[in-house]
């Protein structure tokens, strides 16, 4: 059953901790875009760097690019985005509202939100129309003279672009494949459900080119990879799914789709799909650039058009999935404690260090530590407020250790640890501290 309440509860947290905020605020904000606050750009750079580590800086088979946003128009003509890339669109002429006409079902009306737009009497829906999700510009000084071009919708299209240059600058060979991360933008004409459905995101996309008597084998390889993925960074259990598609959902040019989709507050959404494309891709530029996107292999002197495996993640959908999967109260001695029980590669912060009063010392203690765990994580130094509170706000913010400075450093060169999630603390010695969180944290 879908929750808004801890929807709710997760938006509130994000802004007031500095997760996520809504974008252009103070002048009455813009529906569907969103800014990464201190604590949310870390996350979301974690998820990226996580996501790099592991698909690309760790293999011998991945390259990495990082193309364009604005590419020429006919980049989106060859693929089919310009004519096909659409919705559809329903107006309502009672109370101006816009829905998409296959989320009919999943809408309100804004009338009468216990009914779908169309089931209250005063609504007046439109017939269904496409509608582009592409966002136009311009490429010039003067628009009347200038070149039109889109930006972009998804970042394949610029590793496609690129095969060629890949594989004669690098000399890679096939079986290989091209890694990107990147913003992509879409005019959705009902953004919603917080950050998972926005007109400004960015995704994590691998291209795999390989032969085709392989693809069948490439493509069950990577579905599996990457659901292992999201259950090794913690989305695990009954929240976390591998769906196949139907053949009734198939694009065209598919040959078989599967999609990680996460249980959010509200229901199934998809982080990631991984498509079987075929030669879809390349042989369309080919056919409309002129130019030859075939592969020669010198071992077998036999030359083809590689079949690609599309792993494509959403790095904020990844990040969205990663805040629910985080979130938690409990009971804790009579009060309520809110925590965030990320992965500690995702954690924002790795650690805080606190001195547990302004005096005796123990302020400079802490701060040297602070300065020392700084060169190899993100840490955070705190001496306001009480002991308690301090832990309540890491809590909220994921740190997975704080580490206190008191009475008993000056003694014996000790200091407390106490972790996020059993809120256990330990004794342990000061020139410890650092080679105990890089063991922790896996750094």
């Amino acid at each position: 059953m879908p929750d808004a309440t801890v929807m709710e509860k997760l938006v509130s947290l994000c802004k007031r901790r500095g997760f996520i905020y809504p974008g252009s605020e103070i002048y009455g904000g813009l529906n569907g875009t969103w800014d990464y606050g201190p604590l949310g750009v870390e996350l979301l750079r974690n998820v990226k760097n996580a996501w790099w580590h592991d698909n690309v800086t760790s293999r011998d088979d991945i390259v990495g690019l990082d193309a364009a946003i604005l590419m020429n128009r006919t980049v989106w003509q060859a693929s089919g985005h310009e004519s096909n890339f659409t919705d559809p669109l329903v107006d309502c002429k009672t109370c101006k509202s816009r829905f998409r006409a296959d989320q009919i079902a999943e809408s309100q009306c804004p009338k009468k939100p216990s009914k779908h737009p169309g089931e209250f009497n005063e609504c007046q829906l439109t017939e269904a129309r496409k509608f582009n999700l592409m966002f136009k510009t311009f490429v010039g000084p003067v628009e009347e003279n200038a070149q039109m071009v889109y930006l972009r919708p998804e970042t394949a299209q610029g590793i496609f672009v690129n095969f060629k240059n890949v594989c004669d600058s690098t000399r890679i060979k096939v079986p290989f494949g091209i890694a990107q991360i990147g913003k992509a933008f879409r005019n959705e004409i009902t953004p919603k459900q917080f950050i998972f459905r926005s007109r400004e995101f960015e995704q994590m996309e691998i291209e795999f080119f390989c032969k085709p008597e392989t693809s069948e084998e490439w493509y069950r390889k990577w579905r599996d990879e990457r659901f292992a993925w999201y259950q090794e960074l913690g989305l695990k259990g009954a929240n976390l799914r591998l769906r196949e598609h139907s053949s009734e959902e198939l694009s065209h040019y598919s040959r078989g789709t599967s999609d990680v989709e996460y249980n959010f507050p509200w229901g199934w959404g998809e982080l990631e799909g991984i498509a079987h494309r075929g030669d879809y891709d390349l042989k369309q530029h080919m056919q409309f650039s002129g130019k030859d996107l075939s592969y020669f292999d010198d071992e077998t002197k036999e030359r083809f058009v590689p079949h690609v495996i599309e792993p494509s993640a959403g790095a904020t959908r990844s990040v969205l999935a990663f805040l629910c999967e985080a979130y938690a109260e409990e009971q804790v001695e009579g009060e309520m404690r809110t925590v965030m029980r990320f992965h500690p590669r995702l954690a924002p912060v790795k650690a805080a260090v606190f001195p547990l009063v302004k005096k005796d010392g123990m302020p400079e203690k802490a701060t040297a530590l602070y300065k020392d765990l700084k060169r190899n994580f993100n840490v955070f130094y705190d001496e306001k407020g009480a002991v308690g509170r301090r832990y309540r706000r890491q809590d909220e913010a994921g740190t997975p250790f704080c580490i206190t400075i008191d009475g008993q450093t000056n003694e014996d060169q000790t200091v407390t640890i106490r972790e996020r999630d059993s809120m256990k603390q330990d004794r342990m010695a000061l020139d410890r501290v650092k080679s105990y969180l890089m063991e922790k944290l896996g750094a």
